[in-house]
């Protein structure tokens, strides 16, 4: 099996999801780099949750590693989440009484938000809404964090699901409920690009 050689994070995860787990004389050899240039790449994405190490010994000396992929790590690779989003959000879209999808919607909400419960910081709703901010960056989704009239507000100045929020608002009903319960505080939408604004911005109430 032919694997390209990585030139980024993205890439050396993909050969991890292929080919792992692997050493790291084995991931200098298909990137075609140094081991030192392999370990620097390495410490980033262990920092980062996207890869774990198990230390192997067949002796004396300094053990082995080998690197493999996380359950986080793995959803940053290549695959085909996108379109099974899409096809649960035509679901959704199906339930047609108003109640229960409110209800499906907030279930949702609750269970995207605990994915990310523990990586938010911070005691005060601003403290955490900058912490969210960071965490939206990272996936790149721009957002910035501002004051108005002594309340935080969070614009996300591009959708993070363009193609599903285009034709149903409950995404965006979806999300402020989500940013509600990562911030421990009623959130309000008070901007919406479906309404013709540029952005979108969440308000803590």
């Amino acid at each position: 099996m032919s694997i390209q050689a990585p030139h980024s994070d993205t890439d050396l995860l993909d050969l991890l999801r292929i080919a792992g787990p692997l050493r790291v004389s084995e991931m200098a050899e298909a990137m075609e780099v140094t081991a030192t240039a392999v370990r620097q790449r390495l410490v980033r994405m262990l920092s980062r949750g996207f890869i774990q190490r198990e230390a192997i010994r067949t002796g004396r000396g300094r053990p082995r590693h080998n690197y493999w992929l996380t359950d986080k790590g793995l959803r940053q690779t290549g695959s085909n989440f996108t379109d099974l989003a899409v096809a649960l959000w035509q679901e959704v879209q199906a339930v047609s009484e108003p109640t229960t999808r409110r209800d499906l919607l907030r279930r949702i909400a609750r269970a995207l938000a605990s994915g990310y419960a523990d990586q938010i910081r911070g005691e005060t709703p601003t403290e955490r809404m900058e912490s969210l901010r960071d965490l939206l960056s990272q996936r790149r989704i721009p957002t910035s964090v501002e004051d108005s009239l002594g309340r935080p507000v969070l614009t996300t100045h591009a959708c993070p699901y363009p193609s599903l929020a285009e034709s149903d608002r409950g995404v965006c009903a979806m999300e402020q409920m989500m940013f509600s319960e990562l911030l421990g505080a009623d959130v309000t939408l008070t901007r919406c690009r479906l309404d013709g604004q540029s952005e979108c911005q969440f308000q803590v109430e």
